[in-house]
């Protein structure tokens, strides 16, 4: 019989990092999938390099977003908080996003992640939430707003903010078990 922790064994997930990530946006959606058995590796700008984030928690970063290709994961996963207006500037984050979800895996945006789908072209003719601040940006990258806690729409988990977290993670584990 198989156990709750064990519902993503072999599933590998990268989760983005920059400073002024959002703390819980990182760190909840971290410890729930590896609580599920996932391997996580952290993607940061460098390998080895401590983010903070907004609320002062600090991740540190598994490995440089150019030195991994989507191949290596079944899904990405972008936190929110002020990270994602950084990351986007990086053509490595948002070409690994890209090409992650060109190949069918699995991306999670939460809240400002929005932003990192954006730039890597992947938002277009999507259902799409996150924080309101990002709601115009969604809009106008064509995306079409639904305000719900989260939610999938084709390989894209949604959610919208922190306190949508347990929503999103949920979203996210059932996107990521088979049959899910």
């Amino acid at each position: 019989m198989s156990g709750s922790g064990e519902r993503l064994h072999g599933v590998r997930v990268a989760v983005l990092l920059e400073d002024g990530f959002e703390d819980l946006e990182f760190w909840v959606p971290v410890m729930r999938l590896r609580e599920e058995g996932a391997e996580v590796r952290v993607v940061g700008t460098e390998a080895g390099v401590t983010a903070r984030g907004k609320h002062c928690l600090t991740a540190s970063s598994d490995v440089a977003a150019e030195d991994v290709s989507a191949e290596e994961f079944d899904a990405v996963v972008v936190p929110g908080g002020w990270a994602p207006d950084k990351m986007r500037r990086h053509a490595a984050m948002t070409g690994l996003v890209g090409r992650a979800h060109s190949q069918g895996k699995v991306i999670g945006l939460i809240c400002h992640a929005g932003l990192v789908g954006i730039s890597a072209g992947i938002v277009r003719g999507s259902k799409a939430t996150g924080s309101l601040g990002i709601k115009d940006d969604l809009v106008n990258a064509g995306a079409e707003w639904v305000d719900r806690p989260a939610f999938r729409d084709g390989n894209i988990v949604w959610g919208r903010v922190v306190e949508d977290i347990p929503d999103f993670c949920k979203e996210l584990v059932a996107a990521l078990t088979a049959g899910g």
